[in-house]
């Protein structure tokens, strides 16, 4: 739960002077839809279902712009793109939470590669927190298949002042874990989450899913995570100049 940020003993920790003790990431700040699981399909199925319970269809341009958006951004898009501005928000979010709700009970797959590298990156002592748009009562869904001790800190999109594009999730990630944003790897799928954790001041290794994603400074984009292993992450930060 936000708040209660775990941190395993012997995870690389910060001395007074700020000098990481390890070339390895500080954090791995990981997104969840689309990037450790693939459920933004299982979206897609839910997204559809209400549009033709609304007696319409979700058109592919308003699904792309769905993509890495919190609740309240997808009914907007979806209500505009279906011309029915008179639609109920509320209504339209738990009539989709419960539907996607369902669908993750059974149908969430992991990512290829996703599994091996947070189990690499736990083994190794790194604190990782999970980073999502997602609101907390599908998060919980969704750490059935995750893993509840997989992460320190898991931020949702409905805890936050602001949710992504915005920095504050991954700024919140980083201060929970205790440790400095420009030391962590943000792992995404998303523009809109690759912006977000730019804009925090994380590295950020982009693997796009639904949506493509624009070569940009900052950003190491691969085509999965398949064969990603601590070595990769390390060489996304800048290498610190330790005591000898």
């Amino acid at each position: 739960m936000i708040g209660a940020t775990r941190v395993r003993p012997g995870a690389p920790t910060y001395s007074s002077g700020g000098t990481l003790n390890s070339q390895h990431p500080a954090a791995v700040l990981f997104d969840m839809d689309g990037t450790l699981v693939d459920s933004e399909k299982l979206w897609t199925v839910a997204l559809n279902d209400l549009t033709a319970h609304y007696g319409g269809t979700l058109s592919p341009e308003a699904r792309l712009a769905m993509v890495g958006s919190d609740m309240a951004a997808t009914m907007e898009i979806l209500h505009a793109d279906l011309k029915q501005p008179w639609r109920d928000a509320a209504a339209g979010s738990a009539w989709l939470e419960e539907r996607v709700a369902k669908l993750f009970v059974t149908g969430l797959q992991w990512r290829p590669g996703a599994l091996a590298l947070l189990r690499a990156v736990r083994a190794a002592a790194i604190p990782t927190a999970l980073v999502t748009s997602t609101g907390r009562s599908l998060v919980e869904v969704a750490l059935d298949t995750l893993g509840r001790d997989s992460f320190d800190v898991v931020v949702c999109g409905d805890e936050v002042t602001a949710t992504k594009p915005d920095p504050t999730p991954y700024l919140t990630a980083a201060r929970l874990l205790g440790v400095p944003i420009g030391r962590c790897v943000a792992i995404e799928d998303s523009p809109t989450g690759v912006a977000s954790a730019l804009a925090a001041g994380a590295a950020v290794l982009a693997v796009p899913s639904e949506a493509p994603i624009d070569p940009a400074a900052g950003v190491h984009l691969l085509e999965s995570l398949t064969g990603v292993d601590l070595d990769v992450l390390a060489g996304l930060l800048t290498p610190l100049d330790l005591p000898r």
